[in-house]
Formats: structure tokens, sequence, C-alpha cells
């Protein structure tokens, strides 16, 4: 999972999720934290579950959810989070997951790249050949870009050619601390792309603006699925 909005709990059911590996996290603002208890049904099945998050996101969960990180908590079925701090790429099984800072207003917020090898062992590279072997033997499948007011041309340049990208595109009216509709276009039109589609849209943006988007790129909807 990549991060646990307010209706994770409905999101889950409605997809019929039954395990979660674990969570990423890109920030802490209510809407990506506030369905963080609903974690405790898969925490359970698994006997904990791994959090990954940058040490600002990662300060303010264990301020939020005290009562889930205190270690001394003995209550069986409470969720019991694994914390692994973000400093870099790191792995989840085959995926190797680049984190990926941006601009979110006067914050900075992790995206994120999920990239797979190419017909290479994984276990046989080393942890800090992570980063390069990422450029040179891993498929970039997929940029995470959720919540940004701008992309540096050192993250477009990273991602650049990822088959798909999900990025911010609030609204087509500028806003301080999202991309516009025209914003994202343009970031899109640098990465290169497969398909591009534009996410944490608001009401302003109906779905029918979709036929006035570049070609490739199409406006995110609950439930939308990707298989690579």
């Amino acid at each position: 999972m990549v991060d646990t909005g307010t209706d994770f709990r409905t999101q889950a059911l409605r997809e019929n999720i039954r395990n979660v590996d674990a969570v990423i996290f890109t920030h802490s603002h209510t809407d990506h934290i506030m369905g963080f208890d609903d974690l405790r049904r898969f925490s359970h099945a698994r006997g904990s579950m791994p959090v990954y998050a940058s040490p600002e996101t990662m300060g303010d969960l264990e301020r939020v959810f005290r009562f889930a990180f205190n270690t001394s908590n003995a209550v069986r079925y409470y969720l019991k989070p694994e914390p692994h701090i973000i400093d870099g790429p790191f792995r989840l099984g085959e995926t190797l997951i680049t984190p990926l800072p941006v601009p979110h207003g006067d914050s900075i917020v992790n995206g994120y790249l999920f990239s797979r090898p190419r017909n290479i062992d994984l276990q046989s590279v080393r942890p800090a050949e992570l980063h390069s072997a990422e450029l040179v033997t891993f498929e970039k499948l997929v940029a995470y870009l959720s919540d940004c007011s701008a992309v540096p041309d050192a993250i477009v340049d990273l991602i650049a050619g990822v088959k798909v990208l999900v990025i911010d595109a609030l609204r087509e009216r500028p806003h301080p601390t999202h991309l516009s509709v025209e914003q994202a276009s343009e970031v899109a039109s640098r990465v290169k792309s497969e398909a591009t589609y534009f996410t944490h849209i608001c009401h302003d943006l109906p779905q029918a603006a979709e036929s006035r988007l570049p070609i490739g790129a199409h406006i995110a909807y609950d439930g939308l699925k990707l298989r690579f």
C-alpha cells in the first residue's frame, strides 16, 4: 500500500484486499494517514506491519498513532507497526523502490519510483549497488507523484521513460500546493512515459475533462487497475 487514506477500509473491502505486505507513506497530511488503524486486521494476520516513511513522516505517525507504536502495548489485536526509515532506495520482494523528494507547497514529500529487475537475480545485487543497478538493469514501471507543486529536473531525469506516470493534477486553475493540469502535462511531456494518469483531482476537474488532455494522459479513478 502507498498511504492509508481516510477511506482505506472502504477501498480494501471494495477491492477484496486480503493481505498487505507493507505500507509506504508519502507524507503525513490527514488525507494520507487517517486510515492507519484500519491496518490492524492485516497486521494481526501477519504478526506485524512493515511501515516505511521518511524520518519526518515517521515521527508524525509515531505521535498521532502512539497507541500502535507503543511497544509495551501487549493487546493481541492492536496494530503493531514495524517502522523502517527511508533514506534511499530499498527493496520489497523483487520491487526496487526509489524515493522521489518533491515540493508540496512549503513541504518536501516523497513520491516513489517502482522498478522491477530485467532478468537478474536480485539477491546478487548488494544494497550499496541498488541505486546504480536500477538505472542499468531495472525496468521503470510506475512513478508515483501524488502530491507536488513542482517536479525538479533531477526527478524528471530519474523517472524518464517510465511506463506509467501517476501525477498530481488538482484542477485546471493554479494552486499553491498542487500541480495544475497544464503543469502536470508539461512534466509528463518531459518524462515521456507510455501512459500518464492524473490523480489527486478535485471537483473542479470532471471526468469529461479527459477529452481535453494530451494523447496518452488520463484521469485516474477509484478501482483503476494497471497490469504489467
